[in-house]
């Protein structure tokens, strides 16, 4: 089991240059596991990609769907309160300590490229390059 962040859902299922590593990934560990926040952040991408015109709308609902079905009993609510003793260690993000409070609470590694969250938590972030062994 792993904690992967939304950058590394959205290279899972919006095509970019991350998405083999990122398919690498979940063939090497396919129990992906997220805090709930992971679907608003990847509703976030998806309008993105709408807006810039490079997927439609049927597209990103079709997206959206193969998403959150391997999601589904795979999301977890964080405690507010290890998310902010998280933030008061570090400059990451709230958002960013969501999934780093569900690494530790589950005692497995975040997957990310996120270079602060690297940089801020070694003991758990693992790059996704690292990861797949590239």
């Amino acid at each position: 089991m792993i904690v992967v962040d939304t950058n590394i859902i959205c290279y899972r299922w919006i095509p970019s240059s991350y998405s083999p590593d990122a398919e690498k990934a979940l063939t090497k560990d396919a129990d992906w596991i997220a805090p709930l926040l992971w679907r608003s952040e990847f509703r976030n991408a998806l309008a993105g990609a709408i807006r810039q015109n490079l997927i439609t709308l049927a597209v990103a609902n079709d997206i959206a769907d193969k998403a959150e079905w391997h999601f589904v009993n795979h999301e977890f609510a964080v405690s507010s309160r290890a998310v902010l003793d998280l933030i008061a260690n570090s400059a990451c993000s709230a958002y960013d300590c969501e999934f780093v409070a569900l690494a530790e609470e589950q005692r497995v590694p975040l997957i990310t490229l996120d270079r602060q969250i690297l940089h801020a938590f070694p003991e758990v972030a693992v790059s996704l390059e690292e990861f797949v062994g590239d």
